[in-house]
C-alpha cells in the first residue's frame, strides 16, 4: 500500500511539470524570474486576454508617473498608442534582453530633451550614471536611463557657487561652449555698459579669485552706485559731486558740466543766466585735476563785483541782489528788494505788489514817470462819465490803494445827496444790481433814470387806468420798503372800501392765482361792483328782484349777519314769542341740487302749518 501511494505522488508531480511545460511559452528573463510559476501568471496576464498595459504599469510606477506628467520617451510619437509587449517581449529565456535600444541611432529629442552643442558629442554613459540621479531607488538600477533632471546643475558643477540670483544657466550660457557667456546681455543687468565700458575686459571689473577652495569669479553684489567704487578720485575729494555730473563714459577728459553738474552742492547756487554760462567762463582752465574748479572758493553769492563790473561805482554797495537778479542785469527785482521810499513816490497799498515793469516800461528804471494823477498810468474805466467842466476827478476820491478798484470809498451818506436818495429796500440793494449793465457787464453811474419803471418792469401795463398812476408812478400804490405793502386810496374809485373789504387782501379781488400761487390774471378795469360779482348767493335767488339780488337790503360790509333785515316788512310780522324764536326753526334747510339751502319763501302762515 505504501509503495502504491509513493507511486501516485510521483505520477502527479510528473504530470504537473509536464502540463506547465506545455502551457508556458518559455522562461522569463532574469528581471522577471521571480514571477515564474503558474500561480503568478495573472500578475501580468488577464485570463482570456493578452498582456495589458495596466498590468505592466502597476509594477513600473516610475514609467506610469512620467506618462501622467506627459514627460519622457514613452509619450513620444514613436511609443504613444503602442502596447508595452510590442517593444518588451517575455518568455524568451533568462538572458534575453527585453530593452531593444540602439544607442547610436536613438533620437534623444523624443525624450523631451534635445541634445545640442557639446551635449550631442558626449557619450551616453557620461550622463546616464547613478551619480546624477536624485531618486534613491532609481540609483540602484544598473544601466537605467531614468531619473535625470534637465537642469544644468544636476550634472555640472555650479561655478558660481550659488552666488547668482538665478539658477537658469541658459540665460548666460549655451551648450556649445561654457565660455564666453554668449547669451548674457549686460543691458539687462543693473549696470548697463556704455562708452569705454563696452571695450573693458570682464576681469577688470569681475576679478577672479578662489572661494571654498575652488576657482571663482564674482558677478553679483558689486558696488556701482558711484564711479569711485572702481575708479580713483583724481580730485582728492575736493569736488563733492558724482562723476557723471561732469563726465561720461566716453572720456574723462570731455567735461559736460553745463546742465548736469549740481552746483548746489557748492557754496554758490547757480540761477538764471548763470545756468547757461560755460564752466570755464568763471573758472580757470587747468590740466591739474587737483586744481580744476578750485579758483573761486570762498566767494559769497551776493559778492557780484568779484566777477562783474560795478556800474554804480560802489555808490549802492556790493550787494547787487537787492535790485538785480541772475536772469538779466537790467531786470530789476520786485519791491521786496528795492526800497522805493528813497524815491519821490513811496509805494503804498496795492502798488507794493505790482511788478516794476508794469510802471517802468523801459529797461532803464531811472527814466522819470509822471505820477501826479492816477489816469497817467491807469485807463479810465468809467469812460469819462465823471468828467465835469472838462476836468476828470482823481480816482482816489472813490478808490484807495489799500483796497483796490474793486472797492469804493463812496458812502451811502454821499448817495443820499444825489438825485436818487436811497430809501427802504433800495438801501439794502447791492450796488451792482443797479449800476452794472447786464448786456455790457460794465459799471455805469450816469443816465440810469430815477423813476420806478426805468429799473423795474411794469406788471400792470394796460391793466390799470393811467389816472390812478400817472406817468407810471408806482408810488401811487407801492413804497420803497416792500412791494407787498399797498397804500392805494380806494376812495378814488367808484367802489370805496368799507367794513370787511378794508381787511381783504387786494389779490383776493384783483388777481387770479394758479396752484403755485403765481398770478395768471389781473383785474382792475370794469370790475363788477355787485356783491354777486365776487360772492356766491347762498339763498339761490330767493331774494332776487327782477333777476338781481341786492345783498345790501339785508347785509352790510361789516359781516354777513342780516343787520338791515326787518321781518315786519314781510307777510308775517313777528309778535310775541315769535320774535324770540331762532330763524332756522321756521326756515328749515331743504336739499336743492345736493346743497342745503334755508327756505325763506314760506307760502303758508296759518298756525296749523307750523304747530301740529
Amino acid at each position: 500500500m505504501k509503495a502504491f501511494s509513493k507511486y501516485m505522488v510521483l505520477l502527479v508531480l510528473l504530470n504537473t511539470f509536464y502540463n506547465y511545460g506545455q502551457i508556458s511559452p518559455g522562461d522569463l528573463t532574469n528581471a522577471h524570474a521571480k514571477f515564474e510559476g503558474m500561480s503568478n501568471c495573472t500578475l501580468c496576464h488577464d485570463l482570456g486576454n493578452k498582456v495589458t498595459n495596466n498590468k505592466c504599469l502597476e509594477c513600473h510606477k516610475d514609467i506610469q508617473a512620467l506618462i501622467k506628467q506627459k514627460r519622457g520617451y514613452h509619450i513620444s510619437i514613436e511609443v504613444k498608442g503602442k502596447d508595452c509587449f510590442q517593444c518588451h517581449n517575455e518568455h524568451h529565456g533568462r538572458k534575453f534582453n527585453m530593452i531593444h535600444f540602439d544607442e547610436k541611432n536613438f533620437k534623444h529629442n523624443l525624450t523631451g530633451y534635445k541634445l545640442e552643442g557639446k551635449h550631442a558629442e558626449v557619450d551616453c554613459k557620461k550622463c546616464h550614471v547613478s551619480g546624477f540621479i536624485a531618486d534613491v531607488n532609481l540609483k540602484k538600477r544598473p544601466q537605467t536611463f531614468l531619473g535625470l533632471d534637465n537642469k544644468c546643475a544636476s550634472c555640472h558643477t555650479d561655478y558660481h557657487q550659488k552666488t547668482l540670483s538665478s539658477n537658469d544657466c541658459a540665460k548666460c550660457h549655451d551648450t556649445k561652449k561654457f565660455k564666453p557667456a554668449v547669451n548674457f546681455d549686460h543691458n539687462k543687468a543693473d549696470f548697463k555698459l556704455k562708452g569705454k565700458h563696452l571695450a573693458v575686459d570682464c576681469t577688470k571689473c569681475h576679478a577672479k579669485s578662489t572661494l571654498n577652495g575652488k576657482d571663482f569669479q564674482k558677478f553679483n553684489n558689486l558696488s556701482f552706485n558711484d564711479c569711485k567704487s572702481c575708479h580713483n578720485n583724481p580730485h582728492s575729494d575736493k569736488i563733492k559731486a558724482t562723476c557723471t555730473q561732469c563726465h561720461n563714459e566716453d572720456s574723462f577728459k570731455v567735461i559736460k558740466g553745463v546742465g548736469k553738474f549740481n552746483h548746489n552742492t557748492t557754496n554758490f547756487t547757480l540761477k538764471g543766466s548763470h545756468l547757461k554760462v560755460d564752466c570755464f567762463s568763471c573758472h580757470a582752465k587747468t590740466t591739474n585735476p587737483k586744481l580744476v574748479f578750485q579758483d573761486k572758493l570762498g566767494i559769497d553769492e551776493t559778492n557780484c563785483v568779484k566777477c562783474h563790473e560795478d556800474k554804480h561805482s560802489g555808490k549802492l554797495g556790493n550787494d547787487c541782489t537787492k535790485c538785480h537778479n541772475e536772469i538779466k542785469f537790467v531786470s530789476s527785482k520786485t519791491l521786496e528788494s528795492f526800497d522805493h521810499k528813497t524815491t519821490d513816490y513811496p509805494l503804498v497799498g496795492r502798488h507794493q505788489k505790482v511788478d516794476c515793469k508794469q510802471c517802468h516800461k523801459t529797461e532803464k528804471y531811472t527814466q522819470a514817470i509822471d505820477f501826479s494823477a492816477c489816469k497817467n498810468c491807469h485807463t479810465d474805466y468809467h469812460k469819462g462819465e465823471f468828467i465835469k467842466n472838462g476836468l476828470t476827478p482823481d480816482c482816489k476820491q472813490c478808490h484807495s490803494l489799500n483796497q483796490g478798484f474793486d472797492n469804493t470809498l463812496f458812502t451811502t451818506e454821499q448817495h443820499q445827496k444825489s438825485k436818487f436818495p436811497l430809501e427802504g429796500a433800495h438801501g439794502a440793494t447791492p450796488c451792482f444790481a443797479c449800476h452794472v449793465s447786464e448786456k455790457e457787464k460794465q459799471w455805469t453811474f450816469k443816465n440810469l433814470g430815477i423813476t420806478c419803471s426805468e429799473c423795474h418792469q411794469d406788471q400792470h401795463k394796460d391793466l390799470i387806468q393811467t389816472k390812478f398812476y400817472p406817468n407810471k408812478k408806482c408810488t401811487a400804490c407801492h413804497n420803497s420798503e416792500t412791494w407787498n405793502a399797498i397804500n392805494f386810496d380806494h376812495k378814488l374809485t367808484k367802489f370805496p372800501l368799507e367794513g370787511k373789504h378794508l381787511e381783504t387782501d387786494c389779490r383776493s379781488c384783483h388777481f387770479k392765482l394758479d396752484t403755485k400761487n403765481k398770478i395768471t390774471v389781473q383785474k382792475f378795469i370794469n370790475l363788477d361792483m355787485k356783491c354777486s360779482g365776487c360772492h356766491t348767493d347762498n339763498h339761490k335767488n330767493q331774494f332776487a328782484l327782477n333777476g338781481v339780488t341786492d345783498c345790501t337790503r339785508c347785509h352790510t360790509s361789516k359781516n354777513w349777519l342780516p343787520e338791515k333785515f326787518d321781518h315786519n316788512t314781510t307777510n308775517f310780522k313777528l309778535d310775541g314769542r315769535h320774535a324770540q324764536v331762532a330763524c332756522n326753526l321756521c326756515h328749515k334747510a331743504v336739499n336743492e341740487s345736493k346743497n342745503l339751502v334755508s327756505n325763506y319763501k314760506i307760502e303758508k302762515h296759518q298756525c296749523i302749518d307750523c304747530h301740529r
